[in-house]
């Protein structure tokens, strides 16, 4: 069994990038399961905390380090992705020589009203990760143009053609993960 973490860059109630990411949980395959990191609690990244990580932080980099791989789902902010995201990146980047990102896998999807989905957010967000060393899915891209009737009560898909598209980059996915992993 393969474990996927979910990191949702946005901390909004009803948030479309949470409901993406737990619409796009239900797409795995029947070997993989996904766990969501949780950005929510997690301090401002300061230095002079390496000495004496906060328990918080601790935890989402042990969600992290256990994972396989790491799908990314983030809303666009003036053009680039949110600050809480790059903290929790930051966070489990550091201190030196502890980077919880090294090596795995990533996908990197998001959702917004607009029409250009979230298309700049992904490619700044892309290169943070590859920075990290992160080796990130390039294609199929997913920049998502959200509605209200996006996904249904339940969390599920309810355009069936989003839904294949969507299960495309999910199969694209899984297989970036076996050829990376």
């Amino acid at each position: 069994m393969k474990t996927i973490a979910f990191v949702v860059g946005s901390l909004r109630q009803g948030s479309y990038n949470q409901q993406l990411a737990q619409a796009i949980s239900k797409l795995l395959p029947s070997d993989y399961t996904a766990v969501f990191a949780d950005i929510s609690k997690l301090p401002l990244y300061n230095q002079d905390n390496d000495a004496n990580t906060p328990e918080e932080v601790l935890e989402f980099k042990q969600v992290i380090a256990t994972s396989d791989a790491v799908i990314f789902v983030t809303p666009e902010y003036n053009r680039s992705f949110p600050g809480v995201l790059k903290n929790a990146i930051d966070q489990g980047s550091r201190p030196y020589g502890t980077n919880v990102w090294q090596g795995k896998p990533a996908g990197i999807l998001g959702t917004s009203p607009g029409a250009l989905g979230t298309a700049l957010a992904q490619q700044h967000l892309r290169n943070v990760l590859t920075f990290l060393d992160m080796a990130v899915l390039s294609q199929p891209d997913v920049y998502l143009q959200f509605n209200e009737n996006s996904f249904d009560a339940e969390g599920n898909i309810t355009n069936d053609s989003t839904k294949a598209y969507l299960q495309g980059w999910v199969k694209h996915y899984v297989e970036w993960i076996k050829k990376t992993a």
